[in-house]
């Protein structure tokens, strides 16, 4: 029996938060992408997944697609923001300007914006863009 898409997302949130590696988790994520092509979440996932396992081509196309589906995710846009300095793309102060817009708005969205940046920086210590975007959304 094959696992649904929901309990297949929630298997790979729990692995994630026990520490296992993002190379072992993108196909997990990449499989609940596949078969549900509208959700947010899960292309918001596999964008920091591919972030943090130094894929930075595959992870503009994951956020560009988690952006798309909700402008009002500001990881997603954090994401965006990630992986076009990774990717050496112009144009990242808009998708700045509408997340920190967005985690002004709503305590809980600064709050998990926050807890997923130091998260990020304890996965993949001097981590360079991750400090900019840090310094850039809450350092002003």
């Amino acid at each position: 029996m094959t696992q649904t898409v929901d309990s297949l997302f929630d298997e790979g949130i729990e692995r994630y938060k026990a520490g296992e590696a993002p190379e072992t988790l993108i196909p997990v994520f990449k499989e609940v992408c596949d078969r549900a092509r509208k959700n947010s979440s899960s292309w918001t996932c596999l964008a920091w997944l591919y972030l943090l396992a130094d894929k930075p081509s595959p992870a503009y196309d994951a956020a560009q697609k988690a952006v798309k589906l909700n402008p009002q995710d500001p990881q997603a846009r954090v994401n965006l923001v990630l992986a076009m300095l990774e990717n050496s793309k112009k144009g990242v102060r808009p998708h700045i300007e509408v997340a920190q817009q967005l985690i002004t708005a709503v305590s809980e969205l600064r709050d998990e914006v926050q807890q997923n940046i130091e998260d990020g920086l304890t996965r993949k210590p001097g981590w360079e863009s991750l400090e900019r975007v840090k310094a850039w959304l809450f350092e002003n």
